[in-house]
C-alpha cells in the first residue's frame, strides 16, 4: 500500500486545524470576527477589471460574534450585530487573521461604521 509522505500527513492536520479553530473561534467582549467581500471583477458590460485598479473591499460578513462588553455596573451590553450580518468596514484597522487559507480581520464592535440592510 502506498503510505503518505510526512509533509501530506502535516499538512492534513494543518488543515483539518485550522478549520476547527475557526468554528471554535468566538471573539471576545465586544469583538467581531469579519471576512472581508471580494470586490466585483468584471463590470456589467463584462470589461474585466485589474486587481491592481480594485482597491480594497470596505464591507464584510460577520462570521462570529462575542458576548458583549460590560458596562459601568458590571451589565453585559448586548451586541447590536449578528452573525451573517454585511457591515460596513473602516479603511484601516482591525486584527487580520489567517485561517483556512482565507483572511480575517478582529474588529471592535464600535469600530465598525454601518450595518447594511439586505435587499
Amino acid at each position: 500500500p502506498a503510505y503518505p509522505t510526512w509533509s501530506k500527513v502535516r499538512e492534513r492536520a494543518l488543515h483539518h486545524f485550522c478549520t476547527m479553530a475557526l468554528r471554535r473561534l468566538i471573539p471576545l467582549f465586544d469583538r467581531v470576527l469579519v471576512e472581508r467581500l471580494t470586490p466585483v471583477s468584471k463590470t456589467k458590460g463584462g470589461v474585466l477589471i485589474p486587481e491592481t485598479s480594485q482597491g480594497k473591499m470596505n464591507q464584510g460578513e460577520i462570521i462570529a460574534v462575542g458576548e458583549g462588553k460590560l458596562n459601568k455596573k458590571g451589565e453585559k451590553v448586548p451586541m447590536s450585530v449578528s452573525v451573517g450580518d454585511t457591515v460596513l468596514l473602516p479603511e484601516y484597522g482591525g486584527t487580520k487573521i489567517e485561517l483556512d487559507e482565507k483572511e480575517y480581520v478582529i474588529f471592535r464592535e464600535d469600530d465598525l461604521l454601518g450595518k447594511l440592510k439586505p435587499e
